[in-house]
């Protein structure tokens, strides 16, 4: 008998539990009792040392991320992994691939590995929206154990989302290829995730602002491979556009590598800005313009909060982070 087992028989989450057993004031008279009821019948006492840490823990954290040989993810992973040596615990790490069945299938071989907690790391977890059906599965999830999901946003009980403010981010940065002279902005992005509809929308939202109309011809949905967009684009020769914006820098290298292919000028006569501020930005050239999602910040607010909230203490269900616009030389505004 464990805290999972008492959380289930209470109809209560984890951390409840760990409230009551931690005399936390968070929990209602009725709730406590019905814990403590549980618990005396079925002669369950925590230990010391799980007394201290404010949970019966088994001191291993659940990471499911889509693919870790992204360099997103990989280096969250990293981050979060060195993160949780830091505060004693160790991870385990399953990789889901973007599939909806096989999102599921990882989530409930991960849960059974007794996990004290759960961290999501993408926005593909999150689907389109924060109240999509596709993220079902993960408030079931939740009425044993918490989760944490970076970069997307779901609504429910026991669900902590840590996300980059992406649709403001891609707002500005548009806004300033508009007000620089630009005209016709061709928007690339391999997803259909919550964060890349963000993107879409601060997209949208600049062109409107700024009286251009949305073209259906300059959002492309094209893979996140440098040589593949550089061929796309080779490729649609009828297609007209001054700019372009990735929602990824290996999509962004992909359209440098186009414009030194065509021989065009860079910034002059075609402005380029990326995303993820990753390592792709600087080994092209020029180097890329780009939006830093502070993927690190991230990942620390998520840990710091994840460790408060499994000693009984509250933190808050939503923390938008602000993005950072690094320029280098693919643009001149």
């Amino acid at each position: 008998m464990n805290i999972y087992d008492i959380a289930e028989l209470a109809g209560v989450s984890i951390a409840t539990v760990s409230r009551v057993v931690n005399g936390s004031p968070r929990v209602s008279e009725k709730t406590k009792r019905r814990v403590l009821s549980v618990m005396e019948e079925n002669n369950y006492t925590p230990n010391v040392f799980a007394r201290g840490l404010g949970l019966d823990s088994m001191q291993t954290i659940g990471i499911i991320c889509p693919d870790v040989a992204d360099v997103y993810m990989a280096s969250a992973v990293a981050i979060l992994e060195r993160r949780l040596k830091d505060y004693g615990y160790d991870c385990i790490l399953y990789c889901s691939s973007h599939g909806q069945e096989k999102k599921e299938k990882a989530l409930e071989l991960i849960i059974k590995k007794r996990i004290d907690a759960l961290v999501l790391v993408g926005s593909t977890y999150a689907g389109r929206s924060s109240e999509c059906e596709s993220a079902d599965y993960i408030r079931r999830a939740t009425e044993t154990i918490p989760v944490f999901l970076i970069n997307g946003r779901i609504s429910g009980n026991n669900i902590y989302c840590v996300y980059s403010k992406d649709e403001e981010a891609v707002h500005d940065a548009v806004s300033k290829l508009v007000e620089s002279g630009r005209q016709r902005v061709l928007f690339l992005t391999d997803s259909r995730s919550y964060s890349a509809v963000q993107k879409m929308e601060g997209y949208e939202r600049a062109l409107r602002e700024h009286g251009i109309p949305i073209r259906g011809e300059l959002k492309l949905h094209t893979k996140n491979q440098i040589h593949y967009v550089r061929d796309i684009l080779l490729s649609t020769r009828t297609l007209k556009y001054d700019s372009v914006f990735a929602t990824d820098d290996v999509m962004a290298v992909g359209a440098v590598k186009y414009a030194n292919a065509k021989g065009l000028k860079i910034p002059e006569e075609l402005s380029i800005i990326g995303y993820n501020n990753s390592e792709y930005s600087v080994c092209c050239e020029p180097e890329l313009t780009t939006i830093d999602n502070t993927v690190e910040r991230l990942c620390n607010i998520t840990i710091d909060n994840m460790m408060k909230l499994l000693k009984g203490e509250k933190v808050p269900e939503e923390v938008p982070v602000e993005c950072v616009l690094v320029k280098r030389c693919t643009t001149d505004f």
